[in-house]
């Protein structure tokens, strides 16, 4: 109270004094007073989104920058997420925040500001997607040829679906199991790519079976319309189906960010279901002509085999000539023969004279008669009774062995005789005597063999042997051949 009976001090004059909180409050009146509905046309610049889902960020121009605040509830209603770069309208109301000595616009709505906008933000999103190898074509997968079950990501209701499944009926009907989901607006993208990743997510073989192929589809529209089918969250989901995946988005001029990044992209839903499953007529057809050409096949493999079959046993020879080499060669063994008889009979003549010479009974009693001396000398110094058994029980061992003996010399000598005669009687018959007997004759001419034509027309006369004799033909009988010498046998024929 002093100071103010003192009055008031020199520079202060009546200013009323603030509080920061008063002054900042008034400020915040002021501001909400006069802005608050504003529309601001600007380009987004930093973007923020922290875990409480409210988005933070700053519209500019090439001369000012201005917060912005958008909560929750309308982000999640946005069709077009905000971008850096994106150029947009905003719609809201200005003001502060104490706490930072700041003003902002808290946005209500916020949209693209014109195609041009959106267009702008698309190939920037292209290009991200394209830089990380989202669109090469080694990464995309073959489409099954005849899918058991296809799933269908797109609206119940629309004429899209029965579009697909009329011609799924008309072409191979296949079972179809249909997603519902939004194809326009807020909840297009979050959506469509549930249902993308819930496809992919089904057990195959399960209660709900997993599909073979999915089709995305939609009718045609703006680009506003198609936008979900535009979001980066599809467009991922898109390329990391395991299911080979089909889009099918928009009219033919219609082109979308799920159609770089699916397997196979369709300009309509009809021709989508046209990619889907074969024509079932047309694989009858070829069915019926791929069994026909097998049947020409095997019918003209058969007869080529046929024919090859019969040149072959054209080129075979004929059963006796496959005889005429082991003839030959047996005949050649069988000039052989007698000698290597005789010489084998003479050979083991001369084994057995050995062996029966050293068998001899007067060696065997010469042999005897040492025994029994060198027995007699042993038994000398022994007791004469057990001497006397112990030669007893000898003399019958050799007696034993004797006649032991005598029977196996008889035996053996008999079927060496046997034997001896065998081969006889096999040299008679393998001799050209016996060969005369079977109708072969011995030609001689002057007393020697004649063998060849040639050797026949040289001689004056020829002497020809039967069995049962001898005849002339022609000249006179040579002075040899009159002569009493035995003529020299032939060899055999064989």
């Amino acid at each position: 109270m002093d100071l103010l009976d003192d009055g008031p001090e020199e520079g202060e004059g009546n200013t009323p004094e603030f509080s920061v909180s008063e002054l900042s409050g008034a400020v915040k009146r002021v501001i909400e007073g006069e802005f608050g509905f504003v529309r601001v046309k600007g380009e987004v610049g930093r973007v923020s989104r922290p875990r409480s889902g409210h988005i933070y960020l700053d519209l500019k121009d090439d001369k000012a920058v201005i917060s912005g605040v958008m909560w929750k509830g309308v982000a999640s209603r946005l069709q077009t997420q905000p971008e850096e770069g994106m150029e947009v309208i905003a719609t809201g109301r200005l003001t502060t925040f104490p706490g930072q000595s700041k003003y902002q616009i808290v946005i209500e709505d916020m949209r693209p500001a014109g195609a041009g906008a959106l267009m702008a933000m698309l190939e920037k999103r292209k290009a991200l997607l394209q830089s990380e190898g989202l669109f090469d074509a080694s990464r995309k997968k073959p489409l099954p040829f005849l899918p058991e079950i296809i799933g269908v990501v797109t609206s119940p209701s629309g004429a899209v679906i029965r579009d697909i499944l009329h011609r799924l009926r008309d072409r191979f009907p296949r079972k179809v199991l249909i997603w519902p989901v939004a194809v326009q607006g807020a909840k297009c993208a979050p959506e469509v790519t549930r249902a993308i990743e819930g496809f992919n997510q089904l057990t195959p073989g399960g209660a709900l079976p997993r599909p073979d192929l999915l089709i995305v589809a939609r009718g045609g529209g703006s680009i506003e319309d198609l936008w979900g089918f535009n979001e980066e969250s599809v467009a991922r989901a898109a390329a990391a189906s395991d299911i080979p995946l089909i889009s099918a988005v928009g009219h033919e001029t219609d082109t979308t960010l799920i159609d770089f990044v699916s397997d196979q992209r369709a300009p309509t839903p009809t021709a989508a279901a046209e990619l889907a499953v074969p024509v079932r007529r047309d694989l009858l057809a070829w069915t019926d002509e791929v069994q026909a050409r097998l049947s020409r096949a095997i019918t003209q493999r058969l007869e080529l085999r046929d024919q090859r079959l019969r040149d072959l046993s054209r080129a075979l020879p004929r059963p006796d000539m496959l005889l005429d080499g082991p003839r030959q060669r047996l005949d050649t063994i069988s000039d052989r023969l007698p000698a290597a008889l005789t010489r084998g009979v003479q050979t083991r003549r001369v084994v057995l004279s050995e062996t029966a010479g050293s068998l001899r009974p007067a060696m065997l009693r010469s042999r005897l008669a040492e025994e029994t001396r060198r027995v007699a000398q042993i038994g000398a110094r022994l007791d004469p009774r057990i001497v006397q058994r112990d030669v007893a029980q000898k003399s019958e061992r050799i007696a034993e062995l004797s006649r032991r003996l005598d029977g196996a010399f008889q035996q053996s000598t008999g079927k060496r005789r046997e034997r001896l005669d065998a081969l006889d009687r096999l040299r008679e018959t393998l001799g050209y005597k016996a060969t005369l007997k079977r109708g072969y004759a011995v030609v001689r001419a002057e007393g020697q063999v004649v063998t060849t034509k040639a050797e026949a027309e040289k001689a004056g006369g020829l002497e020809i042997e039967f069995n049962d004799g001898k005849m002339r033909i022609g000249g006179s009988v040579p002075k040899k051949a009159s002569s009493k010498k035995k003529a020299p046998e032939q060899g055999s024929l064989f």
